[in-house]
């Protein structure tokens, strides 16, 4: 194994490790791994992102499921309308995306090279939203706005559908604060969520004829033993301090993608 895999699996399992504590944010690391460990092109990227989210959310999320701890009223209710936007957006929108994204004389901007700019970009936002953890309180309360929760929906599905990741640092406080959810249960809810969501986004690929299955379920092995790591610390472990520290490495690898994107501009 070399050193390249080492550092990619490594990163499987903290990506893992971060979903089953958290509920979400886990899965931002995975692209920029696929994309600049093992040199997949971006769109391919976030196909196999959205395979490894999905087969480790799901595992993920029977064992909340055992603990009884998933609101499936609220599941369905962000998860219909955020699993159509994902499959709209994976099967016509990424598909339909000129390349060059835009010309300009001789500058222009490819395709695999906006879509890392801005995933970068969402990188940064989910690192802040982890490092700064906005207080949410432990119980819920308020009734559930189901309509302002499946809009959102539609939002996290347009999101997860063009770069791949789960969106789950968007889906946990949406559920304490649009759901009235209190936050254990709503890191279990997301879980599920997230793993609808990127399963139904990755069957818009399957028409692929590049997708390498034995690197791809030998990297999904390594991110379910993260989640179920996680799923197991959750009871001991506090997921914050876990969450800023896994925020500022995501903003540092942000950094480095828009340093080596416009490098090579």
């Amino acid at each position: 194994m070399t050193l390249t895999d080492i550092l990619g699996y490594g990163a499987a399992v903290v990506a893992g490790l971060v979903i089953g504590l958290a509920g979400g944010g886990g899965s931002i690391l995975t692209v920029p791994v696929f994309v600049y460990l093992f040199q997949i092109p971006p769109v391919l990227a976030t196909s196999y992102s959205l395979f490894v989210v999905g087969s480790t959310s799901l595992v993920g999320s029977v064992g909340y499921a055992l603990k009884k701890e998933i609101d499936f009223t609220v599941t369905a209710a962000f998860a219909i309308p955020s699993f159509l936007s994902v499959f709209l957006t994976r099967r016509f929108l990424v598909p339909a995306i000129p390349d060059p994204l835009i010309q300009i004389g001789s500058l222009q901007l490819p395709k695999d090279e906006a879509i890392l700019y801005f995933f970068a970009f969402v990188m940064i936002l989910a690192a802040q939203a982890m490092i700064r953890q906005p207080h949410l309180e432990e119980a819920g309360s308020g009734k559930p706005r189901l309509g302002l929760l499946a809009l959102d929906g539609l939002g996290v599905g347009l999101l997860t559908g063009t770069i791949g990741a789960g969106g789950g640092f968007l889906i946990v406080p949406m559920l304490v604060v649009l759901a009235g959810l209190p936050i254990r249960r709503a890191v279990a809810t997301s879980v599920l969520i997230i793993a609808v969501n990127s399963f139904v986004g990755f069957s818009g690929d399957l028409h692929r004829n590049d997708l390498n299955w034995p690197f791809l379920l030998e990297f999904t092995a390594f991110s379910i033993g993260g989640i179920l790591l996680g799923i197991y610390l959750a009871r001991f472990v506090s997921p914050v301090y876990l969450k800023r520290g896994f925020g500022s490495l995501v903003l540092l690898v942000a950094v480095y993608m828009l340093v080596k994107e416009i490098s090579k501009s």
